[in-house]
């Protein structure tokens, strides 16, 4: 099973080491890992993926607390947080394919940010879901290269 857990952390140097060291200390694999400032230039919000069951959850959240710099940790639960990840996907492309690509990125509010020859860059947002499927629609025209910055989540209400 696959958790979204949003730590906000002290913006200080070596916070993200600790934190990245309790989880392989530890044995647990990140799946995507996203840390970027707050409206606060003091504090960061790291968004966290990690796959394990309920028990992991529960003993990853406990360690995070016990750490200095950590100011609150928030274990997103299904329908709880609204999330986003942004992706740049380069795809073969031909005169061919092109108006038909251009097509999908339409439906997907997907934006072509570069073009060239034999290929196009194309960049696109949205929840997981959202981006798997449009990869898998570009996967038939061949993808070439893609760079993606993980999760970034937000819950829904105010803690």
């Amino acid at each position: 099973m696959r958790h979204t857990i949003s730590v906000l952390v002290a913006n200080r140097f070596g916070v993200l080491t600790r934190i990245a060291g309790l989880f392989s200390g530890r044995g647990y694999n990140i799946d995507t890992l996203n840390v970027g400032p707050t409206h606060d230039e003091k504090v960061s919000r790291m968004t966290i993926v990690v796959k394990g069951d309920d028990k992991v959850l529960d003993q990853v959240t406990r360690q995070l607390n016990k750490l200095v710099d950590v100011i609150a940790v928030q274990d997103f639960r299904e329908g709880e947080y609204i999330d986003r990840q942004l992706i740049l996907v380069k795809v073969k492309s031909t005169e061919r394919s092109r108006a038909e690509l251009m097509q999908i990125c339409d439906i997907f509010r997907a934006k072509i940010v570069n073009v060239e020859p034999e290929d196009l860059t194309i960049e696109i947002t949205g929840d997981e879901s959202k981006v798997e499927k449009f990869l898998y629609l570009m996967s038939t025209f061949g993808i070439l290269d893609i760079s993606r910055t993980g999760k970034i989540a937000l819950p829904r209400q105010g803690e």
